[in-house]
């Protein structure tokens, strides 16, 4: 999907904010350092003062004025870093901060969009503004095995080690993870701990509940006028860094969707992108319910994580009635 003007600037003025924000903060830490630091203010105004009388040199004609002031500028550099050191400051502390040290806060990485971009692009446009609000909640510093017991517990803490190791290294292996099991049983909250890792190192990531998903294609395919909206949103489920789809089976099973679920799977797997598939659905309800093609690349190129035990979600509503 494009972005439309206002859509563009709001995301701009983002940048804008984080700049002006950085800024604010780092100008803060440079009056810090000046009163605290003796001699640090001397040693970084002589900055302008040697670059003026080495100027002049050159001006009349010095062949050497050029690299005497760069050499001298570096020492300034060094007084500069070992002053913050010894003052208990680390070296880079008045270096420029930056949310995003890739593009250094602009949007923009050699005339492409930044990755950072793209994800603010990406949430816009899919309504995900509330994914980064959900994995500040349900993430693996959240998660919790109280629930758990003997067997169950063992099993889900070897999901859990499954999960966090996917979430390190799927960019490089272009691996998919399929989650399955009953109600309830953490499937939803694995898949937004790693969305939250996937987003905090700077990935792409692309959410959509498998009723929503198929809704969004069909609503797009029947308009006429939503063709250019329709191939973005394709290049977009193809090549965003991680799509995950959450509650398959939910969906109506049409010829419609069948095919356009092949369709996602194929496109993902061939362009080696990652997925993570969950579903209350038992692995021969699966088969039967889909086609033998898309159970075929289900099983042919997911990792597969089978989770049991209670439904954690009834379990809390229970606590939390106790608790009244």
């Amino acid at each position: 999907m494009a972005l439309s003007n206002t859509q563009y600037n709001s995301i701009m003025r983002l940048y804008e904010q984080r700049q002006t924000k950085n800024r604010h903060a780092r100008d803060e830490r440079l009056h810090f350092v000046y009163t605290h630091v003796n001699g640090y203010r001397t040693l970084d105004e002589s900055v302008a003062t040697l670059s003026v009388s080495q100027g002049r040199k050159m001006l009349n004609g010095d062949a050497n004025a050029l690299a005497v002031l760069r050499e001298k500028l570096r020492q300034v550099t060094r007084d500069k870093r070992r002053l913050l050191e010894d003052a208990g400051f680390p070296a880079d502390y008045l270096e420029p901060l930056y949310d995003c040290p890739d593009c250094r806060d602009t949007g923009y990485r050699n005339g492409e969009k930044c990755h950072c971009f793209r994800q603010a692009e990406i949430s816009l446009l899919y309504q995900q503004s509330n994914l980064k609000d959900i994995v500040q909640k349900e993430n693996f510093d959240t998660l919790s095995l109280e629930f758990f017991e003997g067997a169950q517990l063992e099993t889900f803490r070897a999901t859990v080690k499954k999960c966090r190791d996917f979430a390190v290294s799927f960019p490089a292996t272009h691996r998919s993870l399929f989650l399955y099991g009953t109600v309830g049983t953490g499937k939803t909250f694995l898949s937004n701990c790693i969305a939250r890792e996937a987003l905090e190192a700077g990935h792409s990531v692309i959410y959509f509940s498998a009723a929503v998903l198929f809704d969004t294609l069909s609503r797009n395919t029947y308009d006429y006028k939503a063709q250019e909206t329709l191939e973005a949103l394709y290049q977009d489920l193809y090549n965003c860094d991680l799509l995950v789809i959450d509650d398959l089976g939910t969906e109506q099973s049409t010829p419609f969707i069948l095919s356009h679920l092949f369709t996602c799977l194929n496109e993902r797997i061939n362009r080696k992108k990652s997925l993570i598939v969950s579903t209350n659905l038992s692995l021969p309800e699966l088969k039967d319910r889909y086609q033998d093609r898309i159970f075929s690349r289900i099983t042919s190129n997911f990792e597969f994580c089978k989770l049991t035990g209670p439904d954690i979600r009834m379990c809390k509503k229970r606590l939390a009635n106790n608790r009244k």
